[in-house]
């Protein structure tokens, strides 16, 4: 995952747009989807201005806005629909932790929502947040390409219950959206974890150490996403929120459920590769030992060898064996019987 460079906000007057992340589109995009029962519409929208002939229509209105960098669309958005400075300022600093803010008659819902790349096999994070006003819902995420195009289909086709429900419902859906894409991405780094096993059972490779706190860093984007959403639906369960009826704070209570799945699998997860990273190094270290006692026995060999032929280097001028004929032969003898011995002796203690 890549860090982002946070933008300099000290000093700003509160509620002041100053987009905070990275940008990761060349131009914003607006794509209303207004639709009932029995009408359905989508297209594309230039400004806040085209969207206000569908606010007091007795249809449901998404507003979807792909691109944060601009924030004079945003701040058009916010005027029509009287969304307070601060929560417009909490959408365009992507750094927000997923939340959920009631003011008036909206609600704010912020949480991650989670790609991943199977190429560079990591995690993406980016930002998306929700507004809930009545029979309107506008999102806002960081780029185009999202987990909704189900929802989309839905919509478009008439399937299941989603058009005959309000915004209330249709946020539910891309919060249920996002956390079922979240056991998806850990289905990708179970797979992982399962190769990441055999390679360090079956052998010791020095990237080994390195894919691994790659996957600890992966677990960690995602239980850092997935944690503070728990709170979140947690909010809408405890607390009476007017623009969420009692029917979806039902399908709430199916989410919470598999939230609460998400975080027994990352903890799992969690512990799994800690397990890994420990059994690796403990893999290197006995291939580190199995090392060292093959030179220390080597070494242990040699010393008494070394010892003799220390012995036999000396230039003193009366040494009786130098004269002797048999001499040389003798000493070769008798070091390699002695280097003999001792590798009979290591092996009846098993030290080879």
């Amino acid at each position: 995952m890549k860090h982002k460079r946070r933008a300099v906000t000290v000093g700003d007057v509160p509620g002041t747009l100053r987009f905070v992340g990275e940008r990761k589109q060349e131009h914003i995009r607006i794509q209303l989807i207004n639709y009932n029962e029995d009408i359905f519409e989508k297209r594309e929208i230039e400004s806040a201005g085209e969207y206000a002939p569908f606010i007091t229509s007795d249809t449901v209105s998404w507003i979807n806005v792909d691109g944060l960098h601009d924030t004079g669309p945003i701040r058009e958005i916010g005027d029509l629909f009287s969304i307070h400075p601060l929560l417009l300022e909490d959408i365009v600093n992507t750094e927000q932790r997923p939340k959920v803010e009631e003011a008036e008659s909206l609600v704010m819902i912020v949480l991650k929502m989670l790609m991943y790349d199977n190429e560079m096999e990591t995690v993406e994070s980016e930002q998306v947040s929700l507004i809930v006003k009545d029979r309107s819902l506008i999102s806002f995420q960081e780029k185009e390409g999202d987990v909704f195009s189900g929802i989309r289909e839905r919509l478009e086709k008439n399937r299941g219950r989603i058009r005959k429900m309000g915004a209330d419902y249709l946020a539910y859906s891309l919060i249920d959206a996002i956390v079922d894409n979240y056991f998806l991405i850990l289905e990708k780094l179970g797979a992982r974890i399962e190769n990441m096993e055999d390679a360090v059972l079956n052998d010791v490779d020095r990237n080994t150490a390195h894919e691994i706190h790659r996957l600890k860093r992966e677990l960690f984007v995602l239980r850092r996403s997935i944690w503070p959403l728990r709170d979140v639906i947690g909010t809408f369960l405890r607390e009476e929120i007017p623009v969420f009826g009692k029917q979806t704070l039902l399908y709430m209570k199916d989410v919470q459920d598999h939230i609460l799945q998400i975080i027994d699998w990352v903890e799992m997860y969690r512990d799994l590769v800690s397990g890994l990273l420990d059994t690796h190094l403990s893999n290197m270290s006995n291939r580190m030992n199995a090392v060292m006692k093959v030179l220390t026995i080597i070494a242990t060999i040699f010393i008494p060898l070394t010892f003799i032929a220390g012995i036999y280097g000396m230039n003193f001028n009366h040494m009786p064996e130098l004269g002797y004929r048999l001499g040389y032969p003798i000493v070769l003898l008798s070091m390699g019987a002695i280097g003999a011995a001792m590798v009979v002796v290591f092996k009846l203690k098993k030290w080879l």
